[in-house]
């Protein structure tokens, strides 16, 4: 009891009431010991524990919470591991950048947890936020999306699956005589496969929404159970939109054809060989499989390094994981999405100067650039999901920025 007065005189005058309730609660739940033990990131969890599922509702201290322990919280989600190896891949330190602007004040207005930037193989840059440390892991949102794109390449490259101009529905019976019977690997891939879907992330009725808390017909995944009940908007191929439900899609399939978790795959694939310096996991939903299209826990460094294993050609050793080409084609522009000077490649999104990106809502990114070997990782909570704030704009900013740095070193 001593160490919670402590505690408490730690506290502003405002905050004490609050707090006191707090430990009321805590009292009559039997968690008050945990709570004196606690460390700081579980006080802050149980201080600000999301009261639903859905995490494009909770509040910004809910997020500066939960981001950095989804996987602690089986209450919300199951995980499964991605395990790491006993030897990380080396991320020397390097010169630091010359930076244009106020580096502090940028990672305030983003609400930058993490700021991992690599160059030619060492760390030129890395910042924490948020009481986040290099220990920590963070949430990745729709980065998820180019990891699982990524396994669908090592899928082709092991035989698994013969091309992405196979039907969905071959690989995933229970799609036949759906809007995706006639709908291909690829489609998925670069979100063209004219099914109508909702992505807006503050509508609570949208299928972005909705999904997630599906109940699955007997025998089916949940993914697979919602999305064969959607109708077709425009004829395959001809139209990008950006679907979230298709990533996990893709997820099932490649589960179902490698009988593998992806968590497995990823891990018998890229993490532990590679060498992540530690323990992912992967959210899952409610039949088991995981939420392809999002959530994978890591530490910023490591989303660095998935960054640093695309630069390297997709090869670990002299063991290549992915086909030859499969690199180029998934991250140049496949499809365009109505922006000037950007595209969409296979759940990557792609630049027109040869770089590309995997993004995820609140802020969650890895920008690769081949040309000046360039990684850049990013954590976040923005204040929204998505960039309607002008935040995404200024990320883009920051990696422009970067590149001028990079190439004022070598004139």
């Amino acid at each position: 009891m001593r160490a919670l007065i402590d505690y408490l005189k730690t506290l502003t005058v405002g905050c004490i009431l609050k707090r006191l309730i707090l430990v009321v609660a805590l009292i009559s739940s039997g968690l008050l010991t945990l709570w004196i033990t606690a460390d700081t990131d579980t006080r802050r969890l149980i201080a600000n524990i999301p009261t639903d599922r859905d995490a494009l509702f909770w509040s910004t201290d809910q997020r500066d919470a939960a981001f950095r322990a989804m996987d602690w919280l089986p209450i919300l989600a199951a995980s499964h591991v991605i395990e790491s190896g006993d030897k990380p891949y080396p991320l020397p330190r390097g010169k630091g950048l010359d930076m244009e602007i106020d580096i502090a004040a940028y990672m305030a207005e983003q609400r930058t947890a993490a700021l991992v930037i690599v160059q030619n193989g060492k760390v030129r840059f890395e910042e924490y936020g948020l009481d986040f440390t290099a220990d920590g892991r963070w949430t990745s949102f729709s980065v998820a999306k180019s990891f699982t794109s990524t396994l669908v390449g090592a899928a082709i490259k092991d035989g698994f699956i013969a091309s992405i101009d196979d039907k969905v529905s071959h690989y995933l019976p229970a799609l036949k005589g759906s809007a995706y019977d006639d709908v291909s690997i690829e489609q998925l891939l670069t979100m063209t496969s004219g099914v109508q879907w909702n992505e807006d992330y503050e509508d609570k009725n949208s299928d972005v929404a909705l999904f997630n808390e599906h109940r699955a017909e007997e025998g089916l995944d949940v993914t697979v159970s919602y999305m064969r009940r959607l109708s077709r908007e425009t004829p395959a191929g001809s139209q990008w939109v950006y679907k979230t439900g298709e990533t996990n899609l893709i997820g099932v399939l490649v589960s179902s054809v490698t009988g593998k978790t992806l968590s497995q795959y990823l891990t018998e694939k890229i993490w532990r060989p590679l060498g992540m310096q530690q323990d992912g996991s992967w959210l899952l939903g409610s039949t088991g499989h995981e939420i392809s299209g999002c959530c994978i826990q890591a530490a910023t460094r490591d989303f660095a390094r998935f960054g640093m294993f695309m630069l390297g050609g997709g090869i670990v050793g002299d063991r290549p994981v992915l086909p030859e080409g499969w690199i180029e084609s998934a991250t140049t522009r496949q499809t365009d999405i109505g922006v000037l000077g950007k595209g969409y490649g296979y759940q990557w999104w792609t630049y027109d100067d040869g770089s590309y990106a995997a993004q995820g809502i609140f802020g969650q990114g890895i920008f690769i650039d081949p040309k000046r070997n360039l990684v850049i990782a990013s954590n976040s909570n923005w204040p929204i999901a998505s960039d309607s704030t002008g935040l995404g704009a200024q990320r883009e900013g920051l990696y422009r920025m970067v590149q001028r740095a990079v190439d004022a070193e070598s004139q």
